[in-house]
């Protein structure tokens, strides 16, 4: 017998009757099944233990429920009530009430009658625009913004080319350092004096003056010999004295009766 005479049995491929598991992609019913632990959507098939909450703490189970002796019982309080002793307060006193304040002549105006018994002219006031009753929402000519004519970004214009100047980039030049050899600069120079005759070295200090009498000396400029007065004669001098009135009287001291 050939292969493709091989007997295969009585059984065709044909529609299922119903779902079956291949027909969808998820992991299955099993997870639909109620959980077996917690309180909440057990699964009445299985055995389930006893669960128990901790409850919040009662007032009436505290163990101080009393005011304690520090509770104040008004003196006037007795185990029938309170006594019948009439008790006053005090208030201050009362404000007078306003009475009817009668307008005096001062008090009208009667220029401005005119216009209510007389002919008048009609008369405007000049308000702004209100915004509630504003319901013209056409945009006005600033509303629209016409594209730029300038710059590399017109719209229904060409532009001439534009050319941008950047700095010199070391990537790629003539002066980049592929091998990223040190410069001169790099190397600290030694000191002569070390592998040769070291020179002599001069230091430079500050000037010193010489000690000497510091205090100031006065010069011929600062004596005055027009001023002296004991090897010559001297003029006269005169000051002016207080003046003493004729008719003063003179001060008397002892007083006799």
């Amino acid at each position: 017998m050939s292969t493709e005479e091989v007997w295969v049995g009585a059984w065709r491929p044909h529609r299922p009757r119903g779902p079956i598991a291949a027909m969808y992609s998820s992991p299955g019913p099993k997870y639909a099944l109620p959980g077996v632990t917690g309180l909440n959507y057990h699964d009445p098939r299985k055995w389930k233990a006893p669960a128990f909450s901790f409850g919040t703490r009662h007032r009436q189970f505290s163990s101080s429920c009393s005011p304690g002796p520090g509770y104040l019982v008004p003196s006037n309080i007795t185990r029938a009530g309170r006594d019948g002793t009439p008790a006053y307060s005090l208030y201050s006193r009362p404000k007078d009430p306003l009475l009817f304040q009668t307008p005096g002549p001062g008090r009208y105006s009667p220029e401005k009658a005119g216009t209510m018994t007389y002919y008048s002219a009609p008369a405007y006031s000049l308000s702004a625009r209100s915004k509630e009753f504003r319901n013209d929402q056409t945009p006005g000519p600033a509303a629209y913004m016409l594209p730029s004519v300038l710059g590399p970004n017109t719209v229904n214009k060409s532009s001439a080319p534009n050319f941008s100047l950047t700095g010199r980039s070391k990537i790629g030049s003539f002066h980049e350092d592929l091998q990223k050899t040190p410069g001169p600069g790099t190397y600290r120079s030694v000191d002569p004096a070390v592998y040769r005759h070291k020179p002599p070295q001069y230091s430079m200090t500050g000037r010193n003056n010489m000690p000497g009498d510091t205090t100031k000396k006065p010069g011929p400029g600062a004596h005055h010999p027009e001023q002296v007065t004991f090897t010559q004669l001297k003029a006269p001098s005169f000051s002016f004295g207080v003046r003493h009135s004729e008719f003063i009287a003179p001060l008397i001291v002892n007083i006799t009766d």
